[in-house]
């Protein structure tokens, strides 16, 4: 039988691929049939937006839920995935705006459930003593996801340029996989998914068998003793605009290394480029991640790694306004540091949050 952390990585795996990686080729074909800039800056930056603003919500509604996490993830992947593919069914011409943007809201809001389904799923099964190390080999193995998206999805549009929007098949192949995954994932304690504590027989049953589930009453925090925590509030407002800051920075970077033609379209060249960032970000973040797993395990403190994140984001933005104008081969090294903080804030971010949030029942409701 599979044990379950190959199971939590291989739907982590699947799940990588369904990130806003895509976003970029998303672009690249609505201003290939004819829609501007602005439009399409709109369209891609609602998804982030709208997930941004819903993350405590769903956290909230995955802490509360008596139903299983397991359709919540379910169903939120193929929302996801059915309104990212929607860019398929634009007309040629400036026109459909309206459609994209409300799907790009409703991929948003199914989006955010993602991380808080995996991360209560894995707090349910292994539980705090185990959370770290298989958190990581989740986050990893989303990377890694990723990183096997955008070489499909590059390769595809190269060979098919200008018509690239097979490429966009590939979500809807990812979404298939994590669908078929998560029917295997252990259900765990529902009440220690939301951060609750448990006895330590308990604890040992939950790790043992994943369909064990809790029969003990607990009580949750209220919502003002924990956000009103000043180590809470202080994570919180650091997601909250790191993530604000980083949403567009990729975009960004693709239109500068992009826009050859006489259009303002990208010319087929650029699509190696723009794939090369995306997996050399990703990449990056793959090997942070590693390394970031096995400094936690030495006992080395979450701050310094995490205050190296959140550094790594002016610095990136700083370098890329320096190098516009230079070849794109410096602009690529920027996505170095985007692999850097990615990698290091995504590892230590829900440590951070686990820490400071178990026994409250808040868990999710705090995490990213």
């Amino acid at each position: 039988m599979v044990s379950a952390e190959i199971i939590f990585a291989l739907v982590s795996f699947s799940l990588g691929q369904l990130g806003d990686g895509l976003n970029i080729f998303q672009g690249i074909y609505l201003v290939g049939l004819g829609w501007n800039e602005g439009a399409v800056g709109i369209a891609l930056s609602l998804m982030g937006f709208t997930a941004l603003l819903i993350q405590p919500f769903a956290g909230d509604l995955v802490d509360k839920t008596r139903a299983d996490r397991r359709t919540f993830l379910s169903v939120a992947a193929l929302l996801t995935a059915g309104s990212a593919m929607a860019v398929m069914f634009v007309h040629e011409g400036n026109v459909d705006h309206w459609v994209i943007w409300i799907t790009k809201i409703v991929e948003g809001l199914s989006s955010s459930f993602i991380g808080p389904c995996i991360a209560a799923l894995t707090l349910a099964s292994f539980g705090p003593d185990h959370f770290d190390s298989v958190m990581a080999t989740n986050i990893l193995f989303g990377h890694i996801g990723s990183v096997v998206a955008a070489v499909l999805a590059g390769s595809i549009a190269y060979y098919r340029y200008p018509d690239i929007k097979s490429c966009f098949y590939v979500i809807a192949a990812s979404a298939f996989l994590a669908v078929i995954f998560v029917r295997f994932l252990p259900r765990g304690n529902d009440a220690m998914g939301r951060g609750f504590r448990k006895s330590a027989d308990q604890q040992q049953s939950t790790s043992l068998d994943g369909s064990e589930t809790s029969n003990t009453q607990n009580v949750a925090s209220n919502y003002y003793t924990v956000l009103a925590d000043r180590k809470t509030l202080v994570i919180c407002l650091t997601g909250f605009f790191f993530h604000f800051a980083n949403a567009n920075v990729l975009l960004v970077l693709g239109e500068i290394m992009g826009g050859d033609n006489d259009d303002g379209s990208a010319s087929r060249s650029a699509i190696p480029l723009i794939g090369a960032a995306i997996v050399t970000a990703q990449a990056t973040m793959s090997i942070a991640t590693v390394f970031g797993g096995r400094m936690t395990e030495m006992g080395i403190g979450r701050k310094p790694m995490f205050v190296l994140a959140l550094a790594t984001l002016p610095l990136r933005c700083a370098l890329i306004l320096l190098w516009q104008e230079s070849s794109n081969t410096y602009l690529m090294l920027t996505q170095i540091l985007d692999g850097i903080g990615g990698g290091f804030f995504g590892l230590i971010h829900p440590y951070m949050v686990a820490d400071i949030s178990f026994g409250t029942g808040r868990f999710n409701v705090l995490s990213e």
